[in-house]
């Protein structure tokens, strides 16, 4: 879903070919790197494709969440109709340097709310590594309850869910 959703502090925001040096900085932190994987983005040229690349795909949103006030962009959440999971995946990461303060819950909170306002999915899932722990922790605090493990590239991976 692509809408611009307003919380206390945050814009949420399709993401756009604008947010090239964003994407360039979010991808290459530890964290993302750790805990999403290497998407080979090794320079502004590189980002602006991934973004292209994302909004040529009719079955994946990617939002940019901002600071109203400074309008800077510090994370995203993703909504991912993926082929390999029958029900949609919301996902989101932050810059490092943000966490901590509750934007990520925050515009995830505010996200999930207008698709189950929606009535158009049954259920929605979030998907994570073992080790990501502020995930876990997070999409517990969305509503989201662990559902199982699957295997995926040799990877064991955490599916968790909530019923709409």
């Amino acid at each position: 879903m692509y809408k611009e959703i307003q919380t206390e502090r945050l814009l949420i925001r399709p993401i756009n070919l604008g947010d090239k040096n964003f994407i360039y900085s979010l991808v290459n932190t530890n964290g993302w790197l750790k805990y999403i994987g290497d998407r080979n983005i090794k320079n502004i040229a590189d980002a602006e494709n991934y973004i292209q690349k994302i909004l040529a795909n009719k079955n994946y949103y990617y939002n940019v969440f901002e600071i109203k006030d400074t309008k800077e962009s510090i994370g995203i959440i993703t909504f991912l109709n993926r082929d390999s999971q029958e029900f949609p995946d919301i996902g989101f990461a932050l810059l490092p340097q943000f966490e901590k303060k509750g934007y990520t819950f925050e515009a995830s909170k505010k996200y999930l709310a207008e698709l189950i306002s929606l009535n158009q999915y049954k259920k929605i899932i979030g998907i994570t590594v073992p080790e990501n722990y502020h995930s876990i922790k997070l999409l517990q605090r969305l509503g989201l309850e662990f559902e199982s493990n699957f295997k995926k590239d040799n990877e064991i991976l955490l599916l968790y869910s909530i019923t709409i």
